[in-house]
């Protein structure tokens, strides 16, 4: 057991050791009045550091601060850089892109090769391009809701889908409330909303059965409250569910793309009828893609045949822009492959098997999940089985001043939760440097 009063002293040594380390960072953010909180997005004030790190270049699975710091990067940018930083094939085609034109509103070459490159990594024929994947979660379920002409959606408690309003509907005591996330929105999103608990096969029959959810949008396994797998079965049930009531299943895979090659659903089933991909295929480039079924491209064509010319509706002037083709193109043909995997897959099952070691050896009851090349230690001693227990799991203290001390000592991990990220650069002598400073975190905490 550690103390509250164990976290309060080494969270507040590793603060000051922080400030000593970093002045140009310090110099940074107090002389920075123009951005909102002194950063271009205010997310990036969520580092438990006492302010974030200012990075001056990442290369592979090391990135450098602005006061000379390098660090051995796990969050590499939150899944953006998941298959390494500036690969060089995909530094070479930007290069090559910036001199040709960035955005043209027309298609390439290029993208007729990506859309096979998609089809043969994900298993879907048919393909849109977004700039985010939450423009891709929000056009999925717009086209869900407009070719099955019904208005409600289905999602889990604790679910992120990006800056997508719709899924932002939690469960409090069993009842559905509005995320408090959802600043400025005066619509009752719990009318259209229905949410319920991951691995619930009964409450997911009842609310399917109803006949008015138009899609169930769901990461295969959740990953933004900690990482919450599915229990054996679940997903051939909501399949099976989905397919008995004319729900479509969207798998949203951008996190949950670390399963393998093709992602959670190429790797271990079941096949979605549509599904999301965002930020690591573009290799940090902004972009995401959309693909479905053909049962699912004959109703959207049908939709709309339906509507007057003029009127496409989903998307922006920048989506599928050439620089983002581009990118995908050169990640899916030289960069994210099944060899990649490979290293990505030894590489953390290592890191597993050392915060285990160490885990045990300190008497802690904590546990660690992996989902592929992610790892996640959570201080909880029973994986939860769904958003609700994750939630309550969570340590919000005792994890910031893990994470600080960890970046005090050369380790990134992601701020939002305890998320480690292997990527295919990421070097052994960098997982055991992560296993070894974690160690000596708990051994402080526990002093």
């Amino acid at each position: 057991m550690i103390s509250g009063a164990a976290i309060a002293r080494v969270a507040a040594r590793e603060a000051e050791r922080f400030r000593t380390a970093n002045p140009r960072a310090l110099a940074h953010h107090a002389a920075a009045k123009g951005w909102f909180q002194s950063v271009p997005f205010h997310w990036m004030r969520d580092w438990p550091s006492p302010v974030p790190i200012v990075a001056a270049s990442a290369n592979d699975a090391t990135l450098t601060s602005i006061d000379g710091q390098a660090y051995d990067d796990f969050c590499l940018g939150d899944t953006a850089s998941l298959f390494g930083h500036s690969p060089p094939a995909l530094a070479a085609a930007l290069t090559r892109q910036a001199s040709e034109g960035l955005s043209y509103m027309l298609p390439t070459e290029r993208g007729a090769a990506l859309s096979e490159r998609l089809e043969a990594m994900f298993g879907l024929p048919q393909w849109q391009v977004t700039t985010t994947a939450s423009e891709a979660n929000r056009a999925v379920i717009r086209w869900s809701r407009g070719i099955s002409g019904r208005a409600k959606i289905l999602t889990f408690n604790g679910a992120y889908h990006g800056a997508v309003d719709d899924a932002f509907v939690d469960l409090k005591a069993n009842a559905p409330v509005m995320r408090a996330s959802l600043v400025g929105q005066v619509h009752d999103l719990r009318d259209t909303t229905t949410v319920i608990e991951f691995n619930d096969e009964d409450a997911l029959a009842a609310a399917l059965r109803g006949g008015d959810i138009a899609c169930v949008l769901a990461e295969p396994i959740m990953t933004n409250v900690g990482m919450v797998r599915d229990a054996p079965g679940f997903l051939a049930a909501l399949r099976r569910l989905c397919d008995e009531t004319d729900t479509l299943l969207i798998f949203d895979e951008t996190h949950t793309i670390s399963s393998g090659f093709g992602g959670h659903a190429v790797t271990h089933g079941p096949a979605p009828d549509l599904m999301v991909v965002g930020k690591s295929i573009g290799g940090g480039v902004p972009c995401a893609v959309y693909g479905f079924t053909a049962e699912v491209a004959d109703r959207m064509a049908a939709l709309n045949a339906s509507r007057p010319a003029g009127h496409s509706g989903i998307g922006t002037t920048l989506s599928a822009n050439a620089l983002a083709i581009t990118a995908m193109d050169a990640m899916l043909s030289d960069v994210v492959t099944p060899a990649a995997y490979d290293h990505m897959l030894r590489g953390a099952a290592r890191l597993v098997d050392g915060l285990e070691r160490e885990i045990a050896a300190a008497g802690l009851d904590w546990h660690v999940t992996q989902v592929g090349a992610r790892v996640e230690f959570l201080t909880c001693p029973v994986p939860p089985r769904n958003g609700g227990e994750a939630k309550a799991a969570m340590h919000p203290e005792l994890e910031a001043a893990i994470h600080l001390f960890l970046a005090n000592r050369g380790i990134l991990l992601a701020p939002f939760h305890n998320m480690m990220l292997v990527s295919p650069v990421t070097g052994d002598d960098q997982i055991d440097r992560l296993v070894g400073a974690f160690a000596d975190c708990v051994r402080a905490l526990k002093e």
